[in-house]
């Protein structure tokens, strides 16, 4: 496809630039990645190009820049975060640190509706943001679009030169109207047409006919959720059943009759599936572990010494069978995948030996450009049980990451009387554990604020959240505690150790919660509700379950889900109920500023 029928997002690093991508994909347009220190003949060519977000500040010595006569190139620009600020800078605007970091939602009230990129915006529109810098003057030529509570600056233009600047993230699914901002771009740069995910499927059909040749077979890294059924079924339907095997390793971290269930669900549409149980290494290897990176990277190599071994034990060499992953775009970008980008948390399928053999040549990875939502119409394409698309998303290392067994960590002396949130009657404490998150495009591993039940009004407790992690930079998780109208004693930790014990009270906690959730029937309503076991009871040696239902359809952002207070109510009561349990937290964290996942 020549370049000039499609848009080139440029990659600054940000966790959004392949979104970006996908976002415009689905808008029709094809779209391609590129790096800041391309030719500029290259750049010249497309029919339009983006900048995207990243973690650097546009001030700083070393941050990644455009090479130069790059802003006089005449096709259309659409710099996003990042990309705005160094659109800004480039031509003669000033961007600082800004006082008030914004993460999360803000409303934009549009000033120009004449804009050629803001035509059917509504006059005040709900956007995500996820910056700690600025722009605090303009370039000559440009104007005010847009601004937010918190960014004057949040929407400029130069119409004539076709040249727009956004601070907030229009890819994103919480920036209500981003499509119809995308879609605007995609009509001035006149291209479209041009991406579906049926041609995705036709193209991907030949591509990996040609990367596995007759006479090799690929042996898939199965986990029972959609994204290896997807990318076995697609395997499948490219090479043949017969050239396709998937194992499935039983580490000892699986939900509650997880791999019967899987059993019974994947052979009836047509799996060769292996179980390899190495439950008791996994134990051994993990037990005394915390840091999440770590636990992270030893689950990685366990599942490649499992490989190794069921692949001796079945007979399956390596000349004649390569590894299949069913690894998809968030899982690369999020491990550190791009030039510029910080890693977040590495991904058991982005460990260091599984990059090895990426790059010799011996993994297969069908679905990796792809995100979730894309995956699910995929799955749909290839015929895969909707009872199956609907799956909540599981993590690869399963309940490793999502068992807190964090040191205890004395809590930061933090004053919350300067917010909104002190009139609101709302008490804050803070757990004596961290937990990782991310703030910038950056990772950070930092304490989790705990309010009190002081109101049933969700936008209440939303607001408190957000207004605690943007301005105290040492909190990047906030939680409340249902049914406690008020705290009257402290925090009990009591270690917690990857070991059999923990893993069966977590997956006890976890079957009543996900019981709960199909009686109630909001199972489609959640996008995902990882159950999190924490070292922190309110009594000695006893723990506490994290509740983290999420609002999404990429995993790239998410938002927390304002779930029924009976149901909540009624949650809260069983889990209380075990005799392990006496705390049980909602989070009510977005993403950014806190993962999905607790690590």
């Amino acid at each position: 496809m020549k370049s000039d029928k499609k848009i080139a997002v440029v990659d600054f690093g940000g966790q959004y630039a392949h979104l970006i991508a996908s976002r415009i994909r689905r808008l029709g347009a094809y779209t391609e990645i590129l790096s800041n220190e391309e030719p500029l003949s290259v750049y010249a060519s497309y029919a339009g190009i983006i900048l995207s977000g990243g973690p650097s500040s546009v001030y700083e010595k070393g941050a990644p820049l455009l090479p130069d006569g790059f802003f006089q190139i005449s096709v259309p620009i659409l710099g996003i975060c990042y990309g705005h600020q160094l659109l800004m800078k480039a031509l003669g605007g000033e961007v600082v640190s800004s006082n008030a970091k914004e993460y999360g939602p803000a409303i934009l009230e549009i000033q120009n509706s004449d804009s050629l990129l803001s035509k059917s915006l509504s006059p005040r529109t709900k956007v995500w943001m996820s910056h700690g810098d600025e722009v605090v003057r303009m370039p000559d030529g440009f104007q005010i679009v847009a601004s937010s509570d918190h960014c004057r600056y949040a929407f400029v233009s130069n119409e004539s030169k076709k040249q727009f600047g956004i601070q907030f993230h229009p890819e994103v699914t919480h920036s209500e109207e981003g499509e119809v901002l995308l879609r605007n771009f995609v009509n001035l740069c006149n291209v479209g047409s041009s991406w579906s995910i049926s041609q995705f499927l036709e193209e991907q059909i030949v591509s990996l006919q040609k990367k596995v040749p007759p006479g090799k077979n690929v042996f898939l890294l199965v986990s029972g959720g959609v994204d290896s059924s997807v990318a076995y079924l697609l395997l499948a339907k490219a090479l043949g059943k017969d050239r396709v095997k998937g194992l499935l390793v039983d580490t000892g971290f699986m939900r509650k009759n997880e791999v019967k269930d899987l059993m019974d669900n994947l052979h009836h549409v047509g799996f060769d599936l292996t179980i390899w149980d190495e439950s008791e290494i996994f134990y051994k290897h993990l037990k005394s572990e915390f840091e999440p990176e770590k636990k992270r990277r030893i689950v990685g190599d366990l599942f490649l010494e499992a490989q190794g071994k069921a692949t001796d034990s079945l007979g399956l060499d390596s000349e004649h069978w390569l590894l299949g992953q069913g690894t998809i775009y968030p899982d690369t970008i999020e491990s550190g995948g791009t030039k510029h980008s910080h890693k977040i948390k590495t991904h058991h399928n982005r460990v260091p030996q599984i990059e090895k053999l990426i790059q010799e040549g011996k993994i297969i990875e069908p679905i990796a450009d792809l995100y979730k939502d894309e995956v699910r119409e995929l799955g749909r394409l290839l015929g895969l049980p909707e009872r199956w698309i609907e799956r909540h998303p599981f993590p690869g290392p399963g309940l490793v990451v999502r068992m807190i067994a964090s040191p205890e960590s004395k809590p930061p002396v933090i004053d919350f009387s300067d917010l909104e949130l002190s009139k609101k009657k709302a008490e804050v404490k803070i757990l004596p554990i961290l937990s990782v998150g991310v703030q910038g495009d950056q990772r950070s591993y930092a304490h989790c604020a705990v309010l009190n039940d002081f109101t049933t009004n969700w936008h209440e407790l939303d607001e408190c959240s957000v207004e605690i992690t943007n301005f105290k930079k040492e909190i990047n998780r906030v939680v409340f505690a249902p049914g406690i109208s008020q705290f009257t004693g402290s925090f009990h930790y009591t270690k917690l150790t990857l070991d059999k014990e923990h893993s069966d009270i977590l997956r006890e906690a976890d079957a009543i919660v996900n019981r709960i959730l199909y009686e109630e029937a909001i199972h489609t309503s959640i996008w995902q509700m990882p159950v999190v076991l924490v070292p922190v009871g309110l009594r000695a040696n006893s723990y506490g379950v994290v509740l983290r239902p999420v609002e999404s359809t990429e995993a790239m952002t998410a938002n927390f889900y304002a779930m029924d207070r009976k149901i909540l109510e009624r949650i809260t009561k069983e889990l209380l109920a075990l005799p392990q349990i006496s705390l049980v937290l909602y989070d009510l964290t977005h993403k950014p500023p806190g993962t999905i996942e607790w690590e």
